[in-house]
């Protein structure tokens, strides 16, 4: 990256001529190889896939980062700079006709920032798993990580702020049977995401101080109205999930870019479906509509 930085990412082709390319940016405590099954479904269906792993995430890393961690000063700005570089680089060296930016949970707040700075460059964009201003919440987390950052603690993991994030999330479920038991209902994608080494991590307090500096500024209307209001935009989430509210948070977001001016909104809302659709027993149907979907807006 233009900071010296080191960026693991990945690009798969279809077989023939692309139909488009599509970049794919995973959530906080996760990387981009669990969504390997999805990218070689997009690709099977004739799309250029690609996608890397966040600064303190996966591969990305263990080339030159610390665990959960973004960076000294401005991170969530610059972790969507990165993502800008990234696609520049990958779209100059394999061009395709259309292109469409994929982000799920954290990365759909990166993917919401990027189409407020780079929208021109978008020809789509699919947010995954996202949630509106959590209001009262994210001050007193920001004061706490202003405390924790005070203190020495920035590059620390924090687990009371990890407790506070997500401590409730696992509330609306009967007897779950694990932390993370909100994630999903198949129980062998909760066991693997919780074997995995690279996912479930408890994030650093500077982490959080950028993802909620972050959630704040991509909520204001003033950076809304910057998306291209000709910019389709698929909104995807399970009832279920606590991110988006059960459902109450994902409508009122997409409610937020329609008053702001963007003028295709469309909202996929999956009964009883939790944060990680692709990793759940709704997995095939949901890919299959956001191909469906992106097939809606191709240029004929």
């Amino acid at each position: 990256m233009t900071d010296g930085h080191m960026i693991s990412a990945f690009l798969m082709e279809p077989d023939g001529t692309p139909r488009g390319h599509i970049h794919l940016m995973h959530g906080m405590a996760e990387h981009i190889g669990r969504y390997e099954w999805f990218a070689e479904r997009l690709r099977r269906n004739g799309f250029i896939v690609s996608g890397h792993d966040h600064r303190g995430h996966g591969e990305t890393c263990r080339l030159n980062g610390i665990r959960g961690y973004f960076a000294e000063e401005d991170g969530f700005e610059r972790v969507v700079r990165d993502a800008h570089e990234v696609i520049s680089i990958l779209r100059e060296g394999h061009p395709s006709p259309e292109f469409t930016l994929f982000g799920h949970s954290m990365g759909s707040f990166v993917a919401r920032r990027y189409a407020e700075r780079y929208g021109d460059t978008l020809d789509r964009a699919i947010f995954m798993g996202t949630g509106a201003h959590p209001g009262p919440a994210l001050v007193a987390g920001r004061l706490l990580a202003s405390a924790f950052t005070a203190a020495g603690y920035e590059k620390e993991p924090n687990q009371l702020l990890n407790s506070l994030t997500f401590g409730s999330y696992n509330s609306q479920f009967e007897s779950p049977a694990t932390p993370f038991d909100w994630l999903t209902e198949d129980e062998d994608a909760v066991r693997a995401y919780m074997d995995d080494e690279d996912s479930g991590f408890v994030s650093t307090t500077g982490f959080f101080s950028d993802l909620f500096d972050g959630l704040d500024l991509i909520h204001k209307d003033r950076e809304i109205r910057r998306t291209p209001a000709r910019l389709p935009i698929l909104f995807v989430s399970g009832s279920a999930d606590p991110v988006g509210d059960s459902g109450k948070g994902i409508w009122k977001v997409a409610k937020q870019y329609k008053d702001n001016g963007v003028r295709e909104v469309t909202v996929l809302l999956v009964e009883a479906g939790r944060h990680e659709l692709l990793h759940s027993r709704h997995k095939v149907r949901v890919a299959d509509f956001i191909t469906d979907w992106i097939g809606r807006w191709e240029r004929k």
